[in-house]
């Protein structure tokens, strides 16, 4: 080929390489949301913002312990490691799907023996090459594909971090749990222990004829039932110590968590939380990515209509002899353009063309329910959060009443003007009082968490610290 036709294949080149992209251009998908909370006044709505940083949240509960578990479980939960494999995995697909951009370059070696059609004389020749080829981009097929990459690699860097959340607010939700039940246990045993003493005084009191054998047997029955509900919150506090040891990435033997005297404390809720908190979650914005990389792969599919014009370019030596075979004789050469276009394939290009749209139809769809997901757990976070702080202070009334009405049944049994049962009543209401104050606090505690995790990582505005 000539030099002056060589050069004129560039303007052309460069004239292909502004082709257009098939396909829909990528818009975020409208979503219908409400003009504000009904827990939490005016919010404006929310569009993916993951990328705003996270306060260590769990730091507003004030537990030095809690801080060192979740240090733990960024280091060794084995969820976490497969999530960070996984966003690895979608980088290395991205680079995969931006390699399209580039020529491909071979070489090549090889000694061939043989006889042509008509000579009897056998033959050996050798041959070198080195060949590159280059597939422009003309209807954006490697665009799309690069777009849709890139934006699944953006989802999955988005579900490492839903990943991360979830655990944390997982790790957080057993703690506080195994606490709620190392008071209910520290609550039981000095019941027991009393209940002992009073089936003791009773069997003595009975001994001297002051009361009947069926308050000791009221006394006795009241001292099992009791030692049952111990056993059975002994069980749940091995479980949850073994949920966390799993979450830490440790085999639940052998881990254990000694018992907490102080109460974790309880973060109050702004008066006014930012808007721009719902943005965060990390599920809505892997939601909205996935949309967009089943948006690109729409154009993919349609760049199958259209032909593919490849440029490429070989040039080696051939000869019969190794000595010659770097010698001008031997030398050989091509350069051109390939055009090829898929005329029938059974409708195998719009049948792909319609996968991709119904698949773009579902993300689109995945990705409102997120969104309306996101809402539903905010507002429920919010309603449970100030119901049971309001339940909360109405148990504490309700204990105090339990506290005084058995003090006074005590008195009133001591002086003989009542029997034991109407001890027994109270005794057992107060107690159920004490373990319902305790299940309160759980669940604010576990609201709180809710909450937080429902926000995307705390209530912190960006660049605010943690309490």
């Amino acid at each position: 080929m000539k030099t002056s036709k060589r050069h004129a294949l560039w303007p052309l080149a460069a004239l292909l390489l502004t082709g257009c992209a098939v396909g829909p251009d990528y818009q975020r998908p409208a979503v219908t949301v409400p003009a504000a909370y009904q827990e939490a006044g005016d919010w404006k709505p929310a569009t993916p913002a993951d990328h705003l940083p996270r306060a260590a949240w769990w730091q507003e509960f004030a537990d030095p312990r809690l801080d060192e578990l979740q240090q733990q479980l960024l280091a060794h939960n084995q969820t976490l490691r497969a999530a960070e494999a996984s966003f690895r995995q979608a980088l290395a697909l991205l680079k995969q799907a931006e390699a399209g951009y580039s020529p491909s370059v071979t070489a090549g070696a090889s000694a061939n023996r043989g006889r042509a059609s008509g000579d009897s004389a056998v033959v050996t020749s050798y041959r070198a090459e080195l060949s590159a080829a280059w597939e422009l981009d003309l209807w954006g097929r490697v665009r799309r594909t690069v777009e849709s990459g890139r934006a699944s690699a953006e989802a999955s860097a988005a579900d490492l971090e839903s990943t991360r959340l979830s655990a944390q607010a997982q790790l957080a939700g057993a703690y506080f749990q195994h606490y709620v039940a190392d008071r209910t246990l520290r609550l039981l045993d000095e019941q027991v222990a009393a209940y002992r003493q009073q089936l003791q005084i009773t069997r003595n009191r009975y001994r001297q004829g002051v009361v009947s054998r069926a308050d000791v047997v009221q006394a006795e029955t009241q001292l099992k039932s009791t030692e049952v509900s111990l056993l059975a919150r002994r069980v749940t506090r091995r479980q949850l110590e073994h949920a966390i040891a799993v979450l830490l990435g440790r085999p639940p033997a052998g881990f254990s968590l000694a018992e907490r005297q102080q109460p974790p404390a309880l973060p109050l809720l702004p008066a006014g939380l930012p808007s721009q908190l719902l943005e965060r979650r990390p599920d809505i914005a892997a939601a909205e990515r996935r949309v967009a990389a089943a948006n690109a792969a729409i154009g993919v599919a349609k760049a199958g209509y259209f032909p593919s014009l490849t440029l490429a370019a070989s040039g080696g030596y051939a000869a019969s002899r190794l000595a010659d075979w770097f010698s001008l004789p031997a030398r050989f050469w091509s350069l051109g353009p390939e055009l090829a276009m898929t005329l029938f394939n059974g409708g195998l290009t719009r049948a792909r063309t319609a996968e991709a749209i119904a698949a773009y139809d579902a993300s689109v769809a995945n990705y409102r329910q997120t969104v309306l997901q996101g809402f539903l757990e905010v507002e429920d976070a919010l309603t449970a959060i100030r119901l049971l702080d309001q339940q909360a202070a109405l148990q504490v009334e309700t204990l105090a009443a339990a506290r005084e009405a058995e003090t006074i049944a005590r008195n009133q049994y001591q002086a003989g003007l009542v029997s034991y049962l109407d001890v027994v009543t109270v005794q057992s209401t107060r107690l159920a009082a004490e373990q319902e104050g305790l299940a309160i606090l759980g669940s604010q505690l576990a609201a709180r968490v809710a909450l937080i995790k429902a926000l995307g990582g705390g209530w912190q505005a960006a660049g605010s610290t943690a309490g």
